[in-house]
């Protein structure tokens, strides 16, 4: 992966990408278990560079590659990936190889960025071109959305008096922004029991105000206390 002049700082070029059958948020932390040759290296280069990659939520395929016994005799023979063009860039924050051919990683999620050109290479990993989203700005709880803020910090209390190995693979994790309305939207959207495509419709929203919005209706449509 490389990056542009600074002219256009904003776009990544050839950046790996993991398409999971998952919804990876800014500030959001995902533990992922590698063991596909293409993830492997594509993983330990990362780590060993510093350097992110991209998290895509799939629409069709699966997270492991399979055959596909109705693929045409000129393909390679594997099933089918699509993903969203939405994705978020991911950081290893740690790494961990317990035995040969797996490695065991957490991720933090950083910037969203939109897919401009994707490529799939001959041993099957997707690399593209991204325009990298701009920040998010930081917007206050409002009065009438600060029950779901409320309701989160609850649930926040009763997951610490639980193990510690348990929570350590949780999205909510220090530093708690509970004042940021973005913040607050995403680790609700990920500690909720909604499809993917959903929650890919809330990471993909630019306005952190309305995704928190549409997080608190859903709350109370599946009848959680806020």
């Amino acid at each position: 992966m490389s990056s542009q002049p600074a002219a256009d700082a904003l776009t990544l070029t050839q950046l790996p990408l993991f398409p999971l059958q998952t919804v990876l948020f800014p500030g959001g932390l995902l533990p992922l278990r590698i063991f596909e040759v293409r993830y492997l290296d594509m993983i330990g280069r990362c780590h060993k560079a510093g350097a992110p990659f991209g998290v895509v939520c799939l629409s069709e395929g699966a997270e492991v590659r399979r055959r596909d016994p109705g693929a045409a005799p000129s393909g390679d023979g594997f099933a089918r990936e699509v993903f969203h063009a939405c994705g978020t860039l991911a950081h290893i924050d740690h790494l961990e190889r317990p035995q040969p051919g797996l490695m065991l990683i957490r991720c933090r999620g950083l910037q969203r960025f939109e897919i401009t050109r994707r490529q799939q290479l001959p041993h099957g990993l997707w690399v593209a071109d991204v325009t990298l989203a701009a920040p998010e700005p930081v917007v206050t709880v409002p009065e009438h959305l600060v029950s779901a803020r409320n309701a989160l910090q609850r649930l926040l209390q009763t997951l610490q008096t639980q193990d510690d190995d348990a929570l350590a693979d949780l999205p909510l994790q220090p530093p708690y922004q509970w004042d940021d309305s973005g913040w607050v939207a995403n680790r609700w959207a990920e500690l909720l029991p909604a499809p993917a495509e959903l929650k890919q419709r809330l990471m993909s929203l630019d306005n952190p105000l309305l995704r928190l919005e549409l997080v608190s209706d859903l709350l109370e449509r599946l009848g959680l206390d806020v």
